[in-house]
């Protein structure tokens, strides 16, 4: 009797990681798109289902470009030299507890920053415009990606 079952417990562990190796195999994202916040950071929001249980890790991958320019007291921008534009990768990532196979989750990366760019004596730094291209969202726990439409924003026109 204690055989029969010590045999039933091993079917049933054995069916119970199969089941959830189908479930984690089936993960899709269901929705995913990308905004610009007000500090002119990327920001993924998704719903991706069929995760499984337990904690999921996702990977935020863009190409970014900023426009950093100098801007007087008046709010203008003086001179065309008080502008710098950057462009560079931005990435970031997180680790999600699913919720009966689902997770809805955010990611935040960016801006680039201006680097050594520095304004003149009087002058203050701002965030003119900013874009996100490329951008790529990676749940690494299951293998699974979407690719967001890119993004952009202009904040002062300079």
């Amino acid at each position: 009797m204690t055989r029969k079952f010590g045999v039933f417990l091993a079917v049933l562990a054995a069916l119970a990681l199969t089941v959830s190796s189908v479930f984690a195999v089936a993960a899709k994202f269901h929705a995913a798109n990308g905004s610009i916040n007000n500090s002119g950071a990327l920001v993924v929001t998704w719903d991706e289902r069929g995760v499984g249980e337990g904690d999921i890790t996702y990977s935020l991958t863009a190409d970014a470009t900023a426009l950093w320019a100098c801007f007087n007291r008046g709010g203008h921008n003086p001179a065309a030299q008080n502008k710098r534009s950057v462009e560079g990768d931005v990435a970031t990532g997180g680790t999600f507890e699913s919720k009966n196979g689902r997770v809805q989750g955010s990611l935040t990366a960016g801006p680039l920053s201006p680097g050594d760019f520095t304004c003149p004596g009087g002058q203050v730094m701002r965030l003119a415009s900013v874009s996100y291209s490329n951008i790529v969202l990676t749940d690494t726990t299951n293998d699974s990606s979407v690719t967001i439409p890119d993004v952009s924003r202009t904040f002062i026109a300079v």
